[in-house]
């Protein structure tokens, strides 16, 4: 790639952003990148280095928590504290919501490993980000965080594979970077991203069949038959949906037998990033986006990809609503 693009030339040219608020992004970000980086050095030597298997404790989400979560989270944290730029912060891991700098005026929600029951199989894990404005007006620190997902500023994720990328979006499309160890920079190499309309490809664990709805099952049945789809399921939120993101897909975690992604942490930003992608997220009801959440680690089920697969799914629900399909 003659000339690449760094991250940081790339979010200078960001024209959604205010100037004001473009330099605070482009710290927070920095701040982010440095404990992605940090991140990205440990899982590339977990298998030598002790780091693998539980801590031995449950995170707020009642997960077992692997000690790769914790020091993700305290990188984050960490990182996060030291640049000063953020008010509020919010992760999977934790059960309260944890203090940053007084007069810092952003937000920050984060899940920072995502898909790490699969980290001591060398599977692909990520972490995911949201970042918002503070609200001058809010009373207290629930208000800051339990939000809509339309009030973000920013969201991302990280994708720790055969390479390491970031995606991101601040409202004006989705771009993906792909990190250069030899040099630390995340370098341009997905501009614009656009997710095809129909997709060809499912991730849904179809263990859990017997707890599907009667619109699950008939979605199922239809892309079955259609002879134009393939089952892909990693079990790794970032993974699934990063892949049917490129190529054109969807992912759904049903509610039955029991919802497992969480609204704030992992529907939110995933939901944003698809979106400005040209694709679609929702709960099979309602757009993703326009939730508000009740708690720090409300779950929801998540229905996310390429925009026509969604609008039938969506359909099929109503249809199930109105007894037209059986449960």
């Amino acid at each position: 790639m003659q000339n690449p693009i760094s991250f940081h030339e790339h979010i200078l040219e960001e024209k959604t952003l205010s100037p004001e608020v473009r330099t605070d992004i482009e710290r927070i970000l920095d701040d982010l990148l440095i404990a992605v980086k940090s991140i990205h050095n440990k899982l590339s030597r977990a298998g030598l280095i002790d780091i693998q298997g539980e801590a031995g404790s449950e995170n707020a989400s009642g997960d077992a928590v692997k000690k790769l979560d914790r020091i993700a989270h305290e990188a984050v944290v960490s990182t996060l504290h030291a640049g000063g730029c953020v008010g509020f912060m919010a992760s999977e891991e934790e059960k309260e919501i944890i203090g940053g700098s007084s007069d810092g005026k952003y937000v920050v929600v984060f899940d920072p490993l995502d898909g790490s029951s699969n980290i001591d199989a060398n599977v692909s894990v990520g972490t995911i980000f949201s970042i918002y404005k503070r609200k001058n007006e809010a009373e207290n620190a629930n208000e800051q965080v339990l939000r809509r997902g339309s009030e973000q500023i920013v969201a991302g994720y990280v994708i720790y594979g055969s390479s390491t990328m970031l995606v991101y979006t601040v409202g004006a499309g989705t771009h993906g970077f792909t990190l250069d160890p030899s040099l630390g920079e995340f370098y341009l190499s997905h501009p614009h991203i656009q997710t095809p309309v129909d997709g060809t490809v499912y991730s849904i664990n179809e263990v859990y069949e017997p707890h599907f709805s009667g619109a699950m099952k008939a979605f199922l049945s239809e892309i079955k038959e259609h002879g134009r789809y393939t089952g892909r399921y990693i079990g790794s939120l970032v993974a699934d949906v990063h892949r049917n993101l490129l190529y054109g897909g969807i992912y759904i975690y049903p509610d039955k037998p029991k919802a497992k992604l969480r609204l704030l942490y992992e529907g939110f930003p995933m939901g944003w990033i698809v979106e400005q992608a040209g694709g679609a997220a929702s709960n099979g009801t309602q757009k993703i986006l326009d939730m508000i959440p009740a708690e720090l680690h409300q779950r929801t089920q998540l229905v996310i990809g390429s925009k026509n697969d969604v609008a039938r799914y969506e359909e099929l629900v109503k249809q199930e609503e109105l007894g037209t399909i059986n449960a």
